[in-house]
């Protein structure tokens, strides 16, 4: 064990070395980091909410409201095929988590199954004899469908928080239908508020025109929306709008605020095949008014002029300037695909954060010079060399967060605080083995070469259960618990590093040049 080779020696020093290089830019502020070469490190570490300050969120998604729109699609569909294949029907409706319908002709069941069963693979259709049929959708596509919302809601709302120009948001799935959302210093939480409420759902359908302006009468396959419209004066608090969609917003690749005759528009544009459906949609109806539907009300409803080819075009609205703006960053972040709710909202005021920064800087400090003197004090020239390695640990800690991007909160500042103590354990382990081999006698090379052999056993099945508890408690511990079991699991496996490999370098090197008659241990 007191024998250490070239090329390991050459290994301890190349990884000490990549960790002062990660570490360092968390000493510059964060422009002077940024401005750094593309050849070094320019990660730095996230301070938390706890200790930067910024709004905490619960969001739920409204996941209901997703089923009972593919069940409404579901529905719609049955009453095209089922009419273009002259198959009479009654009592087509939507009640509760199912559809239902009724043949007139039982006869036409066989007929009806093979014309509907293509486009229900994801649902439990039944027909029986009497004509009588109801479709549920699968507990299968429901889990599916319930997962794949909540990973793109979770992303459309990290666009979102991006796209502010806010850094570092934490977004974290909380069970089936909740989201947490942490964003360290945030200046104006009711904008994020106001952002994350809306669904941001753009359409883009014409208006019937067989009824009435400001008329309250629906015909099948329309509806009735409000409107936000207000140009020309006089416009109408609602229109009726036919149901299907002509452009979605899905087919959106861009989105920008700007002005119009001096007034905030939003400019969009397509992408190819939205370019090629708004084209066919202007081109075939000049003169209609094309109605611009976000969130299930009329913003805009102008009149198509003459076609518009480019696959762009011009959203107005007598918005302000941050209605703009706030509107063209929900049309390029995406529509989520369900509502958001905030359950709870929690804030941490700035000044708060540095409070428990600088609590936390004095207790890491003040155990740091603890452990120190005790090491110095207790094992003198060993204990100095085991000091070297505790400041080379924390080094690789804080390199290890930064590479990670992980993010630092005060119960992870507990686990650095609690890895400075632990740190040198192994040490003080093979000391006393030391210790005792002279005690029997033993040359110092023979007592420091057999004290590190039989003090391994330990130093690992110590530090190995304690790591086994850090990774039980990031599995299943929440947001705070997480943080310290991180920081923990890094120190552990930064201090088996620096105690075991780094300690041993210094006390090979110290042998080797002065070739001690007694250890000064």
């Amino acid at each position: 064990m007191v024998q250490i080779s070239r090329w390991q020696a050459i290994i301890v020093g190349l990884i000490l070395v990549l960790g002062v290089a990660f570490a360092l830019p968390n000493l510059l502020d964060r422009r002077t980091a940024e401005s750094l070469p593309d050849w070094l490190p320019k990660q730095q570490v996230s301070l938390g909410l706890d200790l930067r300050g910024g709004s905490s969120l619960l969001l739920e998604v409204d996941i209901e409201s997703v089923f009972t729109e593919q069940l409404e699609n579901i529905l719609e569909s049955i009453r095209l095929d089922l009419r273009q294949a002259r198959i009479g029907y009654t009592d087509l409706a939507l009640q509760g988590e199912e559809v239902h319908f009724t043949l007139r002709d039982p006869q036409q069941a066989e007929r009806a199954r093979d014309l509907l069963a293509p486009q229900l693979q994801d649902t439990v259709f039944t027909l029986g004899e009497e004509g009588v049929a109801r479709i549920v959708l699968t507990e299968q596509s429901r889990i599916a469908r319930r997962n794949s919302v909540m990973q793109q809601t979770a992303e459309i709302v990290r666009r979102r928080i991006d796209e502010t120009g806010t850094r570092e948001a934490s977004i974290q799935r909380q069970g089936e239908d909740r989201i947490l959302l942490q964003v360290p210093g945030v200046e104006n939480p009711e904008r994020i508020k106001d952002l994350l409420g809306k669904t941001a759902k753009l359409t883009f359908r014409f208006v019937n025109e067989d009824v009435p302006l400001g008329s309250t009468q629906v015909p099948p396959g329309s509806e009735l929306l409000p409107s936000d419209d207000t140009e020309s004066g006089g416009a109408p608090t609602s229109y009726v709008v036919r149901k299907r969609v002509m452009v979605s917003g899905d087919n959106l690749v861009d989105a920008q605020a700007t002005f119009q005759n001096g007034l905030p528009v939003v400019s969009f544009r397509f992408d190819s095949i939205g370019a090629q459906r708004f084209a066919q949609a202007t081109q075939e109806n000049v003169g209609k008014l094309f109605a611009i539907v976000l969130d299930g009300r009329v913003i805009s409803a102008p009149n198509i002029r003459e076609p518009i080819l480019t696959g762009s075009g011009i959203i107005s609205g007598g918005f302000t300037t941050q209605e703009a703006q706030d509107l063209a960053l929900l049309l390029r972040a995406g529509a989520l695909p369900a509502p958001l709710v905030i359950l709870e909202e929690r804030s941490v005021g700035p000044g708060l954060g540095a409070d428990s920064i600088r609590a936390g800087e004095f207790a890491a400090v003040l155990g740091m010079i603890l452990v120190v003197v005790f090491m110095a004090g207790a094992y003198g020239l060993f204990g100095m060399m085991a000091n070297v390695a505790l400041i080379a640990n924390l080094v690789m800690i804080l390199a290890a967060l930064s590479a990670l991007q992980a993010t630092l909160t005060l119960p992870g500042i507990a686990g650095i605080v609690l890895t400075v103590g632990m740190a040198v354990d192994a040490n003080v382990l093979i000391f006393e083995r030391i210790r005792e081999e002279i005690r029997s006698g033993r040359g110092p090379v023979t007592a420091i070469d057999t004290g590190y052999k039989r003090a391994m056993t330990t130093i690992v099945d110590s530090n190995l259960t304690t790591l086994i508890a850090a990774l039980l408690l990031f599995q299943f511990g929440t947001g705070p618990i997480k943080g310290f079991a991180v920081t923990l699991a890094i120190g552990l496996v930064t201090s088996m590093f620096t105690a075991i490999m780094v300690t041993r370098l210094l006390v090979v090197f110290w042998l080797r040049t002065r070739r001690p008659k007694t250890l000064p241990i």
